[in-house]
């Protein structure tokens, strides 16, 4: 299995064939017994029948969530759509904790009114009750603000439903050619959308913290090069095509800067490059090691990274003007690509035993570090806007899939897609 730190050794990027345009599906492999029983019951309609079924999306939402467990819909006992159409005592026998109503209206098929209600049964009190006018082609998004609105109102936390997911995948054309394509999707993998496509591969997608911008490399010009893409305009940027390699873009906490891996003086080194000037300032200065795979710390000022400056991969800590590096895991011979979540507290990583490659966490105060998939070819982990779960690419029957774990490894997902693979997978930030 080669790692994206070994990519970078070797500057080989000698891929395994996986297609384009992956659509992805939610496969739950593994669930909390503690899920909280919820009813969602199929929204009514009136007039045009929606183009989404928008309780459906929600429901699918709040189960792969893994903290709540929807009932079947051969379960509810009765589909009220409106408050006053409600018995909670007939919920209350269900033992469903919670009870989402709503209904779907439209005069011309074009435009529609959605409202839902939100409901404590125990309490046979409302939580939460909105209203929205939304044009067609909104309603799946609007089915995913829904879900997070149920989710930060029962958990206290914000639901990353509404986020984004970048990635990578690669086609194998009749001729024997290979088709690059990096996509972004919604984060249940619906609706990909394709960003770039290329002949030449392309790697390492990093999302600004706005939402709207993608750090990546590409080889279209014979040789590896970091770009930035405004998604909303599709507007990029060449930002940095040294001689050597330019790879494994990080975008700083402002967003005003990247940590990048440039080998223009000869041994792969991290440097920091300020967008608006285009300004560089190296970071590291180890010329007996490769020094890659930068990650900020959500307090802007120190930068992790990936070096076998010890004699095998691990993970350092550097101030982001540099100086000297400490390193943060001790536990295992090979640990790299690692990733922080939000909070700053935890970092994710592939943690290698025996030549098997698995996703981990490591508490960064008391250094204690747990192991949360079985596979054994998982790498690219990248954590969650709320840092409950992490999404990371492994291989299934040969190929690569992507597939999230929660935090405490009692969640797992497979988003599996028909007939082809995706790697590279990058969670993106809340939207602003």
């Amino acid at each position: 299995m080669f790692t994206r730190w070994l990519k970078v050794v070797a500057t080989l990027m000698l891929f395994a064939s996986w297609p384009a345009h992956a659509l992805l599906t939610i496969e739950i492999t593994g669930g909390s017994e503690a899920a909280l029983p919820i009813a969602v019951v199929p929204f009514g309609n009136e007039g045009f029948a929606p183009p989404e079924d928008i309780s459906s999306i929600i429901s699918n939402d709040l189960k792969s969530s893994g903290r709540f467990a929807p009932l079947k819909q051969s379960e509810l006992i009765s589909q009220p759509h409106e408050g006053q159409q409600v018995n909670f005592a007939d919920w209350r026998l269900l033992r469903s904790e919670g009870l989402l109503i709503g209904k779907v209206s439209s005069q011309d098929g074009e435009n529609y009114q959605v409202q839902f209600q939100l409901f404590d049964v125990y309490k046979s009190q409302q939580l939460v009750g909105k209203r929205y006018n939304v044009p067609a082609s909104g309603m799946r998004t609007l089915a995913h603000q829904i879900a997070d609105i149920v989710y930060e109102t029962l958990t206290g936390e914000k639901g990353v439903f509404s986020t984004r997911l970048a990635f990578v995948t690669e086609m194998k054309n009749a001729d024997g050619s290979k088709r690059y394509a990096l996509q972004i999707s919604d984060a249940d993998g619906a609706n990909p959308r394709t960003v770039l496509q290329s002949r030449q591969p392309i790697m390492s997608p990093s999302w600004a913290p706005d939402d709207n911008r993608l750090a990546y490399v590409t080889f279209e010009n014979a040789k590896s090069e970091i770009f930035v893409q405004e998604l909303s305009t599709g507007k990029r940027q060449s930002v940095a095509s040294f001689r050597g390699l330019n790879s494994a873009p990080a975008w700083s906490p402002d967003g005003k800067k990247l940590a990048v891996t440039l080998s223009k003086n000869g041994n792969p080194e991290i440097y920091v490059l300020e967008l608006s000037s285009g300004k560089l300032s190296r970071v590291t200065h180890n010329s007996q090691a490769i020094d890659t795979e930068a990650v900020w710390m959500p307090n802007g000022r120190e930068i992790l990274f990936t070096s076998d400056r010890g004699g095998r991969p691990q993970i350092y800590k550097v101030n982001a003007d540099g100086g000297r590096a400490e390193r943060l895991t001790f536990e295992g011979n090979y640990n790299a690509s690692a990733d922080i979540s939000p909070d700053g507290r935890m970092m994710t990583l592939v943690h290698g035993v025996n030549g098997k490659f698995h996703i981990a966490v490591q508490d960064l105060e008391t250094g204690a570090v747990q192991v949360l998939t079985e596979t054994r070819a998982d790498e690219s982990p990248s954590f969650a806007p709320n840092g409950r779960m992490i999404l990371y690419a492994t291989e299934q029957k040969g190929r690569g899939v992507l597939a999230a774990v929660s935090v405490d490894g009692r969640i797992k997902q497979r988003l599996g897609e028909s007939g082809s693979a995706v790697r590279e997978p990058a969670w993106s930030p809340f939207k602003k």
